[in-house]
């Protein structure tokens, strides 16, 4: 199951119990380590006419085997906004163990599909960061990201669905279009279910905003933490979430190059540095984590001496134990993996933004 081993009854009934000293972490770049995986290209296949777009979203269906993906209809966005119009595509699509497309839907739905999640049931959940608000003219630089509610004339989008496997819509989070506390989200960047049911949201990409907001099994909204900052319980782009098998929960603090670890009560419990930039996050069962770097060394030119990729390692001691590194060395953009997932069968899986791939690495 995504991210997490399931915690025993009683540790789930009796609350998070914190286990284990905190793991002391270095700046230095962990860029020299070995890669023991080949990259396997093209093994999806998209239908006849269909090329891929951007994608941050990827997930193991409950199956072990078969793999989700939130796509952006082609492009970066399933919104086309010279014209305001939606694309037609489907943007959650289901491919088998062997690349073949089995299962499609959300045509209409999602703008910017960002985060993905599959739960205990197979259920699948899927968060929407962006809006339909017409765009400033002229283009007004940062004018979204000061804000921490939506802007004006949106009816769409930053919203968290819950789908059933075969794509019906069971559950809601937040209001279309976007909206300020109360009403909840304003780019929601990933979502995860607890196996006791309770569902986390990581809140901020770029906007005024930087949190986790807690519900209840049936979205009733229980509680928030973090802030936007730098500092101790503070977030810039909390980009994605993973749980481990003592329930920790796992928040990648993507623009302060960090993860920071919290029980399910929002306690901070520790701040691990060793992973670089962290835009994907992963726990398999095994409590190997395996953390995504889409950024350092290209965008604003930050984190410089990290190299991009995808850093694995284990969440019992925080060591770094293998990188598979970007290929593209040079480039001025995110690039490698933005999302990434792990198999039953230890297959890993890179959803690429930048060069709008899906790739997948087999251990040599």
């Amino acid at each position: 199951m995504k991210r997490a081993a399931i915690l025993g009854v009683a540790l789930v009934c009796s609350g998070y119990i914190v286990l284990g000293a905190q793991v002391q972490t270095s700046d230095a770049p962990t860029n020299s380590l070995a890669n023991p995986y080949t990259t396997v290209e093209h093994f999806f296949k998209m239908p006849e006419g269909r090329t891929w777009g951007s994608t941050s979203a990827v997930e193991i269906d409950k199956d072990g085997r078969s793999i989700w993906v939130g796509e952006r209809c082609g492009a970066n966005s399933c919104l086309d906004r010279a014209t305001g119009q939606m694309s037609s595509l489907p943007s959650i699509l289901k491919f088998d163990a062997s690349g073949k497309l089995v299962a499609s839907f959300g045509q209409g739905m999602l703008i910017f599909p960002h985060g993905i999640h599959v739960d205990r049931d197979g259920n699948v959940w899927v968060t929407d960061g962006q809006d339909d608000a017409p765009q400033p003219t002229p283009a007004v630089p940062g004018a979204a990201a000061t804000r921490f509610g939506p802007l004006p004339g949106s009816t769409r989008g930053h919203q968290v669905f819950k789908f059933s496997p075969d794509g019906k819509l069971l559950l809601t989070l937040g209001k279309a279009g976007g909206a300020a506390a109360p009403e909840y989200f304003y780019q929601p960047n990933d979502v995860l279910v607890a196996p006791n049911g309770d569902i986390f949201v990581s809140e901020g990409h770029g906007g005024a905003n930087g949190r986790v907001l807690k519900f209840d099994r049936n979205g009733k909204f229980m509680t928030s933490f973090g802030s936007k900052g730098s500092g101790p319980k503070e977030m810039e782009h909390p980009h994605a979430l993973a749980m481990d098998s003592r329930g920790r929960l796992f928040v990648g603090d993507r623009a302060n190059n960090r993860i920071q670890i919290y029980d399910q009560r929002g306690e901070l419990l520790d701040t691990w540095s060793q992973f670089s930039r962290p835009s994907g996050l992963y726990i398999d069962r095994q409590d190997i984590i395996y953390v995504a770097d889409s950024e350092s060394e290209s965008v604003a030119r930050n984190h410089d001496g990290w190299k991009r990729g995808i850093r694995i390692g284990s969440v019992k001691d925080g060591k770094v134990l293998y990188f598979i590194p970007d290929p593209v060395e040079k480039t001025t953009g995110t690039s490698a993996a933005e999302g990434v997932a792990v198999d039953a069968q230890g297959n890993v899986y890179g959803a690429e933004v930048g060069p709008r791939a899906l790739k997948k690495y087999v251990r040599k």
